[in-house]
């Protein structure tokens, strides 16, 4: 194990002096025409009702179809009732205030907000498109001549709706899909349709955890000990991948299947090979996490499977190193880990 510590050191040293963003002076939100000089790295306004989450949402429909003109961007419309009840309000803090989901808003559509209890230009909004009033929270997704791009998106208790749809319109009107949409999408499908859980035993976790955190329908890993042996209980999507498979794919690296999960401790050092860069003060899905962590053991950068935010976060983090950054491996609540990571 000592011998694989220096190696492994060796390695993330290098991938920590991975490629970033240029030179830039600090981060700006987009501006009424969503261009921006250098990606914004939070997603606030803080003081905009709570159903609306962290999305800076334009108000003015109008607005909205000019800037989607100019842009060629389509139209992401939210009809939201405010104040809302409490499927409302889940929904602006959840979905509507998952950092990766509000950056992907952001960047690739024009977000406009509809209130569907009031008058005036809201009223006139909800009969352009016929949607109801007083209703739960309903996605739209259309062209700048109110067209939908894709099908109309009513159901609030699912995030997997909203990036599948956004990813959906991005490849219908011919934009590139980066890979961090793509793992969010599959991530949230995993957790929505249910994980399977399964526990492997092995020489080593730190090199476990690398060797299944490549694989597809792996959402999840965490080393540890069971049953006097170093372990690696796995999360994964049985849709995509069976434990069989995960067995029969990494018995040869002497990994082997336990009978049970029960017992498992967790180790104190989870992702190591992420944990000894700076990557690890950038908050991360956990199938992000696990994607990182096997390039980083590797020896190169987890840049690739990054948001562009991220990438600036890390920017920023790498400028500061005498400030106490927080380490994020581990934090599922990528709401607040973000708003501590990006605070001050």
């Amino acid at each position: 194990m000592m011998l694989k510590l220096f190696s492994v050191i060796s390695l993330a040293l290098v991938a920590a002096g991975a490629i970033f963003l240029p030179e830039t002076s600090t981060p700006e939100r987009p501006d009424a025409a969503g261009s921006t000089s250098q990606p914004a790295i939070t997603g606030l306004p803080r003081s905009q009702p709570e159903e609306l989450g962290q999305v800076n949402w334009r108000r003015d429909l109008a607005a909205g179809k000019a800037e989607a003109e100019k842009t060629g961007k389509p139209l992401l419309i939210l009809f939201q009732e405010v104040p809302g009840c409490g499927n409302c309000t889940r929904y602006g803090n959840s979905t509507l205030s998952h950092p990766l989901i509000v950056e992907a808003i952001e960047t690739f559509f024009v977000p406009v907000c509809i209130y569907n209890n009031r008058d005036g230009a809201d009223a006139r909004a909800l009969r352009t498109f016929g949607e109801p009033a007083w209703n739960n929270p309903v996605v739209r997704i259309v062209r700048a001549d109110y067209s939908d791009v894709v099908l109309r998106m009513p159901d609030f208790n699912s995030s997997h709706q909203l990036v599948s749809g956004m990813r959906r319109a991005m490849d219908l009107e011919g934009r590139i899909v980066p890979a961090w949409l793509d793992l969010l999408e599959e991530e949230l499908l995993a957790r929505e349709a249910g994980l399977e859980t399964a526990t492997f035993s092995m020489y080593c976790f730190w090199s476990g955890e690398g060797t299944f955190g490549e694989i597809p329908g792996v959402v999840e890993t965490e080393p540890g000990f069971q049953d006097g042996r170093e372990v690696v209980r796995v999360q994964f999507n049985p849709a995509v991948v069976k434990k069989e498979d995960l067995e029969k794919r990494t018995r040869p690296k002497g990994v082997t299947a336990c009978a049970k999960n029960e017992g498992f401790r967790t180790d104190r050092e989870p992702k190591y090979y992420l944990a000894q860069t700076d990557y690890k003060f950038v908050p991360m899905t956990t199938l992000q996490a696990c994607r990182a962590n096997t390039l980083v053991g590797k020896g190169q950068a987890a840049d690739a499977v990054m948001s562009e935010r991220q990438l600036a976060l890390l920017k920023k983090i790498k400028e500061d190193p005498k400030k106490t950054w927080k380490n994020m491996i581990g934090r599922k609540d990528l709401v607040k880990a973000w708003s501590e990571a990006t605070e001050g």
